[in-house]
């Protein structure tokens, strides 16, 4: 890495921060906000895999019939290999989170590169899957990361609604309705199948909601499915 190229990334690793403002990301920049085929929903899940969380989640996916896209922290996997593991088994699709859950706008190019690089290969390694997603932790980007990622093949992509499923008092009505506050048809919805940078067990209120998110989308004619469905 020459010091020339070191120097201008680090001038510029805050800007791409500007695309974490959700109504100015999802107007300008609409790929990236997950806005896909109009008939699609994408439904997506951050930060496992869980012991608890996961498992319980994958069995609610599968008795619906509904596969989704997972971006999985690096950590994590090496935490439950065995969970990362039946994820993919599942069929369910592999994207990255990173391996630590860190603002990205905090580090330096360096410690960013080297981030993402351990967390592609962590999750490749254990699922034999190499992710072709990526999302950024708390959806803020800097500069090495963009950069980092277009040179392992990873797309950006973050999201166009959110259940708000992180925070203590969370429940499955808020979720359910947070979610649908914004849901529009082509969006990519985000959940979290993990407390471990949340309020404790608040996953349970996601996996409350989810059912009726699922039956909601189907009565309004809306496949729900992975990102790689999305026609992004």
């Amino acid at each position: 890495m020459s010091l020339a190229r070191t120097t201008i990334e680090s001038l510029v690793q805050p800007v791409p921060a500007a695309a974490a403002i959700g109504p100015l990301r999802r107007r300008f920049l609409p790929r990236l906000s997950g806005l896909g085929r109009p008939g699609h929903v994408a439904l997506t899940f951050d930060d496992g895999p869980h012991p608890d969380a996961t498992p319980a989640l994958l069995d609610l996916l599968d008795r619906a019939g509904v596969r989704a896209t997972f971006f999985l922290l690096g950590h994590a996997v090496d935490a439950e290999p065995a969970i990362a593991r039946d994820i993919a088994d599942a069929g369910h699709e592999i994207g990255v989170h990173g391996y630590h859950h860190r603002l990205l706008t905090g580090r330096g190019p360096t410690a960013t590169r080297e981030d993402l690089d351990r967390g592609t290969a962590t999750i490749t390694a254990v699922t034999g899957v190499h992710p072709r997603w990526w999302r950024p932790p708390y959806g803020v980007a800097n500069t090495a990361a963009l950069l980092e990622a277009r040179r392992l093949g990873l797309q950006p992509v973050l999201w166009s609604t959110w259940g708000r499923d992180w925070t203590a008092g969370c429940t499955p009505d808020s979720v359910y309705r947070s979610v649908l506050r914004k849901l529009d048809r082509g969006g990519t919805i985000l959940l979290h199948d993990s407390d471990s940078h949340a309020a404790p067990k608040c996953w349970l209120a996601m996996l409350g909601a989810l059912p009726a998110i699922l039956t909601t989308c189907r009565a309004r004619g809306l496949e729900v499915g992975p990102l790689a469905d999305h026609g992004l």
